[in-house]
């Protein structure tokens, strides 16, 4: 027996046995700790000194706050980390404070071409003072926001088990927006007061909110996930929301639809972990504004960039490319082979990139494989091809099946029913992105959890679902869950929605909002759902077909409220986009020009036709920067336009 165990052990019997010293025991115990334990404050800003966190003076409870200049962005919050059993966040000892700054870019595929990473970090050396284990607990804080993190050293045949119950405790008469976790990542928004929430509700991140008297606003999710379980959040009823890890996170249904509930109870245990425990960022995004939020790249920017054995340059690597997709899924058409066939050739006369396609792929012949691919290249298209994951368990399986797509030179595969946050789970996302990067195969995840920056460090990934996009034909309040989006689930990263459908589907919402819905949704691989036909008969088709998937600025103009307007101008190169979608209201609103650079602009306008929600009206006309554009529009209406320079 260890001697520091040994001592507890020998103290515990002594207390057992005369109950009478126990309480003058517990006092000296108490006291002693008092003496050893040195409480210290620790305050990290960002570099232009207006977001803070700071770990506060309470060594028998490590607790912290985050602070937008004068306004209170969270509240003091504990942090639980345990190990073992353990809680490594009572009784600290607090060790040496080693600060450090980042001052980078990087090209990205986000809302702007360039990723700012600019932070200062700080190392804060602690020790449980109960079982003497000696961590980490590093933060970094940028201008749009905060994050924090847990470093257990261990050797590497160590086995220890960790679980995470840090509270994020949100302002008194903040507005949150969240969704629950029975459809996984698949779920619409509820808004409520946050003192309105209820002890036992789950949410999956991010979770956004609007701080009281609009003074900014917040989100919380996690960034570079891996080799650990995924994070949700449990509310307590008391303004707090609860970290809760994969393993105890509610069973959702899609997981027990595909596995099983036999399955889902052995994932429902803490993982071990070998090694040195390192934790995902806990991230807090804050901002005055949404545009402040949309722009961050606090997520990615947390995570390590791409091993140049597999990505040479980065993410300018030749084969990872970015662009647009259509599917024959949700709107008809034939999926024959020669019907596939077709489907390229339309997606080429539109301009788009890629033809992704469901399992019934598998079914043909190598030489039919073969026979597609070769003409979806001359159509300048790529293929992707689906696979359920549960084919792809073994490193001989993943070896074999990304083997034969580059092989039969098919761009990406579309990686099917993952559903859970288990730590078993999470290890294979990382090993489906390794396996794919060494056969340069591009990789979408669906039925997956929300992204969490490793696209930076796999620029294979060029989205993952984790939204309850298109697909879902039940959803009849499209346009509030369409302006909810960009603010909340967007912040975390790339999502395929599987945007812009002109029938039964769109719901609430018209044919301008559908359109302008590809400019907001924006993803390094954007999936468009109407039938590519469907596209190029469409009397906005010159339009459609000239918004791309990637952009290099962005920017979230004034009025844009959460579940009610998105309004986003977008610039790729010289020209620009203005696309508005509109909630459930009517509304009528003034648009300067002031993003325009110097000089005259070409504008193809799209708005809502008043009287029919499934037409557009198409006006041309010559803008400039001192202009300003009025824009009515119906309720769940929208509004497209594109700016050429002259």
């Amino acid at each position: 027996m260890k001697p520091e165990i040994r001592k507890y052990v020998i103290a515990g019997l002594v207390l057992l046995l005369f109950p009478a010293e126990a309480g003058l025991a517990r006092q000296r115990q108490k006291s002693r700790r008092s003496q050893r334990v040195r409480m210290e404050q620790v305050q990290v800003a960002g570099p232009d000194g207006n977001v803070k966190l700071t770990i506060l003076p309470n060594a028998e409870r490590l607790s912290f706050m985050v602070t937008l200049g004068d306004t209170t962005v969270l509240e003091p919050s504990t942090i639980v980390m345990n190990m073992d059993g353990y809680d490594l966040s009572t009784g600290v000892v607090f060790g040496k404070t080693e600060r450090y700054e980042i001052d980078e870019t990087y090209p990205w595929y986000g809302a702007r071409s360039t990723a700012v990473n600019r932070c200062n970090g700080a190392r804060i050396s602690l020790q449980n003072d109960l079982s003497f284990i000696d961590y980490i607990l590093e933060v970094r804080v940028f201008n749009d926001g905060a994050a924090f993190r847990h470093i257990i050293p261990g050797g590497k045949d160590a086995s220890r088990v960790p679980d995470e119950y840090t509270t994020f405790v949100i302002p008194i008469g903040s507005t949150v927006w969240y969704h629950d976790l029975g459809g996984h990542y698949e779920a619409d928004y509820d808004k409520n007061d946050i003192s309105d929430v209820g002890p036992g509700q789950w949410a999956g991140p991010p979770l956004t909110f609007r701080l009281p008297g609009k003074a900014g606003y917040g989100s919380i999710t996690e960034a570079d996930l891996v080799n650990y379980s995924g994070m949700a959040l449990e509310a307590d009823g008391r303004r707090g929301w609860v970290t809760g890890l994969g393993h105890r996170q509610p069973l959702n249904y899609p997981y027990e639809l595909r596995y099983g509930r036999d399955e889902a109870k052995r994932l429902g245990k803490p993982a071990a972990i070998t090694g040195t425990i390192t934790t995902p960022w806990r991230v807090v995004m804050a901002g005055r504004d949404l545009n402040t939020l949309v722009n961050s790249t606090i997520v990615p920017n947390l995570c390590p960039p791409a091993d140049s054995k597999y990505f040479p340059d980065g993410i300018k690597t030749s084969w990872i490319k970015p662009g647009r997709a259509v599917w024959r899924y949700l709107d008809g058409g034939d999926r024959s082979f020669e019907g596939m066939k077709e489907f390229s050739r339309l997606a080429g006369q539109l301009g788009f990139e890629y033809h992704v396609i469901e399992g019934f792929w598998s079914k043909w012949s190598d030489e039919q494989i073969k026979e597609i691919v070769q003409y979806s290249k001359q159509q300048g298209v790529g293929l992707w091809f689906w696979q359920h994951t549960n084919q792809l368990n073994t490193p001989e399986a993943r070896e074999a099946f990304f083997k034969r797509l580059h092989d039969f030179g098919v761009a990406g595969a579309k990686l099917d029913f993952l559903d859970h946050e288990a730590k078993e789970v999470i290890n294979l996302y990382e090993a489906l992105l390794e396996k794919s990067a060494e056969h340069h195969v591009l990789v979408n995840f669906h039925g997956a959890n929300k992204p969490t920056g490793r696209a930076r460090t796999w620029p294979n990934e060029l989205v993952r679902e984790a939204v309850r996009g298109m697909e879902s034909s039940s959803l009849k309040e499209r346009a509030r869950h369409e302006t909810i989006l960009p603010f909340t689930r967007y912040l975390a990263g790339h999502a395929d929605y599987t945007s812009m459908h002109f029938g039964e589907r769109r719901q609430d919402t018209t044919w301008t909002h559908q359109i302008a819905s590809i400019a907001v949704f924006a993803s390094p691989l954007l999936t468009v759902v109407a039938h590519p036909q469907t596209i190029l008969d469409h009397p906005a088709v010159d339009v459609i077909k000239s918004i791309p998937a990637v952009w290099d600025e962005t920017i979230v103009l004034p009025g844009s409220e959460i579940g009610e307007l998105a309004v986003f101008a977008r610039r790729k190169g010289e020209m620009w986009f203005l696309a508005v979608m509109c909630g459930p209201q009517v509304k009528t609103i003034k648009v300067p020009m002031s993003f325009l650079g110097d000089g005259r602009y070409k504008a193809s306008l799209v708005r809502d036709e008043k009287e029919n929600d499934a037409a557009v009206v198409l006006e041309d006309r010559t803008v400039q920067q001192g202009d300003t554009l009025t824009i009515k529009m119906t309720n769940g209406g929208g509004f497209i336009a594109r700016f050429s320079k002259q």
